[in-house]
């Protein structure tokens, strides 16, 4: 009996990240072991959705990675504990919702209250939106900390991405907005109670008109942050426009053939790590396994 299902047939099914925990192993070993055995079973909560990544040939692959699915959003238990792995895996999955709908409340508050404080809520109303994309709005938000990479501090999970666009807005009430956000970024990450990192993007319609040409690594992530975001407050208009422009430029469609694309490469990789010589592996571990970090650059 290995390792892992002598821990699983005494404590009952555990998420990959409690299985590492308790092992002692490393998590790739931890993950391949699970998903190689006959006599384990796994579960895994949420869903995969596109990320862009320069470090990747033709840009896409899914998030979680592997390494991050296995670890916050996969239940493993012994064959024949069907019962005992859905009842954790649906608890799960209801944590996942709640820190999701956590982090969104927090975002609606910090803009909704930027707005107010540079007193253009009104014109923000008729002139601006603003979007939150990312992990959030797949439902797919954790909490497991991680360093902010510009202050090395750690903070708690999937970053807040935000996108304001703005459409013949003046540059004072811009500028404002941009102080007074920036003050809010910098007080979340130093608040002991919060640890939140906001990572966000004031721009103009004309700019989101060119990076819907989706001509390069920036226009497309661009494109695809704005085509699966969701309104947090402003113009309601002017974020339906942004939607219809992404409609009729084909974004989703482009997107839907990266989707295949990062589908298919994921599969590819789970296959050659499940059969690749242990010497091997630490080779090519960094592109298939793990990730430097589980966020993206918003332009």
């Amino acid at each position: 009996m290995n390792k892992i299902l002598r821990i699983l047939r005494q404590s009952g099914p555990l998420t990959g990240k409690q299985i590492v925990e308790s092992s002692g192993l490393d998590s790739f070993t931890a993950w391949r072991e699970c998903t190689a055995s006959d006599q384990l079973q796994r579960q895994i909560v949420g869903k995969r959705y596109l990320r862009l990544d320069r470090r990747v040939n033709g840009y896409a692959r899914f998030s979680p990675s592997i390494m991050r699915e296995f670890l916050n959003y996969t239940v493993v238990g012994a064959a024949g504990d069907e019962e005992k792995i859905e009842f954790l895996a649906s608890r799960l999955a209801d944590e996942i919702r709640l820190i999701s709908r956590r982090k969104k409340e927090l975002a609606r508050e910090i803009t909704c209250r930027t707005i107010k404080n540079c007193e253009s809520e009104p014109l923000f109303e008729e002139q601006a939106c603003v979007i939150i994309a990312g992990d959030v709005v797949y439902n797919m938000a954790h909490a497991e900390p991680r360093p902010e990479p510009s202050t090395g501090e750690l903070v708690r999970g999937s970053d807040l991405d935000i996108v304001v666009v703005a459409e013949k807005l003046s540059p004072a009430i811009l500028a404002c907005f941009d102080e007074l956000l920036y003050r809010e970024k910098y007080n979340l990450l130093l608040n002991p109670a919060v640890k939140e990192e906001i990572d966000y993007v004031i721009k103009d319609l004309q700019t989101v008109e060119e990076q819907l040409r989706f001509h390069d690594f920036k226009a497309m992530v661009a494109s695809k942050i704005l085509d699966e975001g969701e309104l947090l407050s402003g113009s309601r208009v002017l974020y339906d426009r942004i939607k219809r422009l992404a409609e009729e430029a084909g974004i989703p469609e482009k997107l839907e053939k990266l989707k295949k694309k990062a589908q298919s490469g994921r599969l590819s990789a789970e296959k050659k790590l499940l059969t690749l010589a242990y010497s091997r592996c630490a080779d090519e571990l960094g592109a298939l396994f793990y990730t430097s970090e589980e966020k993206e650059e918003i332009f």
